[in-house]
């Protein structure tokens, strides 16, 4: 069978791909298991996408791992995805290190608990030389607490006299997010059947291709990553001109 790596272009690479990791309960369910067994397979599907991104590749790849809204579930769930996720950090560490990923994290981390936060900064310090694909953990994350916070951080500019309002730009707002050294995203996935964005980097998709597919997040895996990559590059970007225009 042939793999859809193979149709790629290598030249027209989406520079950053940003996902939207859906579908590990009700995956954990459809095979009669516990959510948190869920969540342990969607660890496994990180591993194997990262590995994806690096080797065709992409230079960012953003993951959507835990939403502010998130930490309204159920309690024992939230504990058990914090346990996961100092487990996965500390275990995967000295693979991303030997494959050059440099990782990185968005979001109101200040809401993390204490363990979680040390080891996660003691990841991002020991991967900062990573030359491969960044890897951007989206944590107690959403749009519009990030838009609303960046609204603070410029006003209280503004008062402070440091700028004025009338030169407030588009590039004024994109340098206040937590995204303000990534590119924004090419291409935006989404998987586990949902076509909805759910509060998820809403202005720096402004102008990305949306990929939706049904499959659940532990299902995901490298060739579906490729066929995702394949459909953004059937696709004419023309970010407001007209085809003529490119």
């Amino acid at each position: 069978m042939t793999s859809y790596l193979e149709q790629i272009d290598k030249t027209r690479l989406p520079k950053h791909i940003a996902i939207i990791m859906d579908g590990n309960g009700r995956w954990a369910k459809a095979q009669g298991l516990d959510r948190s067994y869920g969540h342990k397979k969607g660890v496994d599907s990180v591993r194997t996408v990262t590995e994806a991104a690096t080797e065709i590749g992409i230079k960012y790849l953003t993951l959507y791992t835990f939403s502010t809204e998130n930490w309204n579930r159920p309690q024992e769930e939230i504990d058990a995805l914090m346990a996961l996720m100092v487990m996965a950090i500390e275990r995967e560490t000295p693979d991303l290190i030997k494959n050059g990923v440099r990782l990185q994290a968005i979001g109101n981390l200040s809401r993390m608990p204490e363990e979680v936060r040390q080891r996660l900064d003691k990841c991002i310090s020991d991967t900062a030389q990573g030359t491969g694909v960044t890897l951007v953990l989206a944590l107690s994350y959403s749009s519009r607490w990030e838009i609303v916070d960046a609204v603070k951080k410029i006003s209280s500019k503004v008062s402070s006299g440091e700028i004025s309002v009338d030169n407030i730009t588009e590039d004024t707002i994109s340098q206040s997010l937590t995204t303000k050294n990534i590119p924004d995203p090419d291409l935006l996935i989404r998987t586990g059947g949902e076509e909805r964005i759910s509060n998820f980097l809403m202005w720096q998709i402004s102008y990305s291709e949306l990929y939706f597919t049904p499959e659940y997040w532990p299902d995901f895996g490298k060739e579906s990553l490729y066929k995702a990559i394949c459909n953004y590059q059937s696709r004419e970007r023309r970010f407001g001109k007209t085809s003529e225009q490119l």
